[in-house]
């Protein structure tokens, strides 16, 4: 009788024990079902919250390139003014200079104000750091003693060297912001399109957001640059 009745409390331990893991593992469930949250409508809110947050950042990509173009028109604006300015300094430097004799201080003179005027444009950002060096340095064709409307057409050219330079720097970061908006803007489609099939896998209503079309066509964006690149190289 003992071993009989002893069995039965094993039994019975064992069941309750059994019966509490069931209801353990079935109370996430029963929990989220209580609340209205059947597994499908949850993982479809899941879905469609990370649609809004890669919408958020897709945005702010696309805020980037805008700047990103706006930093290529005034590179190219800056660029123009520089070329039409070298345009007219080898104009006026087309014309005879007699050559005469100069004194040590003359040429001394030549020295310093090319010196000054070649840092000054270092300063207001007209020449970079590398052209200033060969200026002082008196390399890369930079001959103090030439007459000063020569320096002056020599730095008009070197500034339009420099203009043009920082215009592909910026037209390059421009290409890079372009692709991370429409990396951005895949990620968005993508997810909420999956968002959409969940919603609809689970009878809720579909929500059709706006759609992230592409920012622009790239090989005709690129295609301008190309051609104010030949225009510049001409």
């Amino acid at each position: 009788m003992f071993i009989v009745e002893f069995t039965a409390s094993v039994w019975l331990v064992l069941l309750l024990a059994l019966a509490a893991a069931t209801a353990a593992l079935a109370a996430p469930r029963r929990t989220a079902r209580a609340a209205g949250w059947p597994v499908e409508e949850l993982y479809a809110d899941q879905v469609a919250l990370a649609a809004e947050q890669a919408a958020a950042i897709a945005r702010r990509r696309r805020a980037d390139w805008a700047r990103a173009q706006d930093e290529v028109d005034a590179a190219w604006a800056a660029f123009d003014a520089a070329d039409r300015a070298a345009r007219k300094s080898v104009t006026a430097a087309a014309f005879p200079v007699l050559k005469q004799r100069r004194t040590r201080a003359e040429l001394a003179d030549r020295e310093r104000d090319l010196h000054r005027r070649a840092t000054a444009a270092c300063r207001r950002r007209e020449l970079s750091i590398a052209q200033l060096n060969e200026v002082l340095a008196h390399r890369g064709g930079w001959n103090p003693r030439r007459h000063p409307v020569a320096q002056e057409a020599a730095l008009r050219a070197a500034v339009r060297e420099h203009r043009f330079a920082l215009y592909r720097a910026a037209t390059d970061r421009e290409r890079r912001a372009w692709q991370d908006a429409e990396r951005a803007a895949a990620t968005v489609r993508g997810l909420r399109a999956e968002a959409l099939a969940v919603q609809s896998r689970a009878g809720q209503d579909v929500r059709h957001p706006q759609r992230w079309t592409p920012t622009r066509p790239a090989k005709a964006r690129i295609a301008v640059h190309r051609a104010r690149a030949l225009r510049a190289s001409s």
